[in-house]
């Protein structure tokens, strides 16, 4: 059974649990950052004025999500918090390809042609996979993660049921919205296999109890997703080509870099102010 670490000046007793703690905070930061800021990409374009508040919120709460995982991340030496967010070069990232990509084509202030039906699924299956993240992590060898976890999972709760309230009712539609949903479920798919990678340190990550098996953790999404799919009318996914960049391991699309140049052109004026 692995040593459990109550505090960050334990953990770093270790040096070879500390790195494989560090990956794992970096996916866990990264993923819910880039998330956060698409999500905030939105504001003012959402299809009605509720679902602007709504989903502003969850990009809010998402942004917090994040920002606690850099905090341990400080507390562990990596870094200050804020650096580790906005100046890490695109190479660096450990969070996943799916969550970096572009909204759709156009920018925020010229000509948004965004995808309504990408965001849906894109933010309800992260979701999902990431309460059952929020699970195996109340167990994690490190209680400070531990705590984190649970705060997080209170909040995923009802960002789930935002998202089933759109996805369900798109999905038994017909017509434009049935042809744009099933698209986006098919691209989402497409990353589906890299969202859940554990990336160079797995063996590390599942030696020190910081994450299960990942084939163990990986069946556990596969079910969730699979039952929220019986809920819909079915779609092929069955010869959806998976990507062959994994995220986990500082592979990334061009859409990484133009979100950070964006997220730390305004950080950069003045590093030493408190974001």
């Amino acid at each position: 059974m692995s040593q459990v670490f109550e505090t960050a000046e334990a953990a770093l007793e270790s040096p070879s649990y500390t790195e494989a703690l560090h990956e794992l905070l970096f996916r866990l930061a990264d993923d819910d950052f880039l998330l956060a800021y698409r999500g905030s990409e939105w504001l003012g374009l959402a299809p009605h004025i509720e679902e602007d508040v709504a989903f502003s919120s969850i990009s809010q709460d998402t942004m917090g999500h994040a920002a606690m995982y850099y905090e341990l991340l400080e507390e562990l030496r990596a870094g200050r918090a804020d650096d580790l967010a906005h100046l890490r070069p695109a190479s660096e990232r450990k969070n996943s390809c799916l969550v970096e990509l572009a909204n759709g084509t156009g920018t925020y202030l010229e000509n948004p042609h965004y995808d309504w039906a990408f965001a849906v699924v894109r933010h309800f299956f992260y979701d999902l996979y990431k309460m059952e993240l929020c699970k195996v992590l109340q167990k994690t060898s490190y209680t400070p993660l531990q705590q984190v976890a649970r705060k997080v999972a209170s909040e995923q709760v009802f960002h789930l049921m935002h998202w089933r309230v759109w996805f369900r009712p798109l999905m038994k539609a017909d017509g434009e919205a049935k042809t744009r949903m099933t698209a986006a479920l098919q691209r989402f798919w497409s990353y589906s296999d890299e969202l859940v990678s554990y990336g160079s340190q797995e063996v590390e990550l599942v030696t020190h109890g910081l994450l299960p098996a990942q084939e163990e953790f990986k069946r556990r999404v596969l079910a969730v997703w699979e039952s929220e799919l019986t809920a819909v009318p079915q779609v092929s996914l069955e010869e959806v080509q998976k990507v062959t960049l994994d995220g986990r391991r500082g592979q990334h699309t061009e859409d990484l870099e133009s979100a950070l140049c964006t997220l730390r052109s305004v950080y950069e004026t003045d590093p030493q102010t408190v974001w």
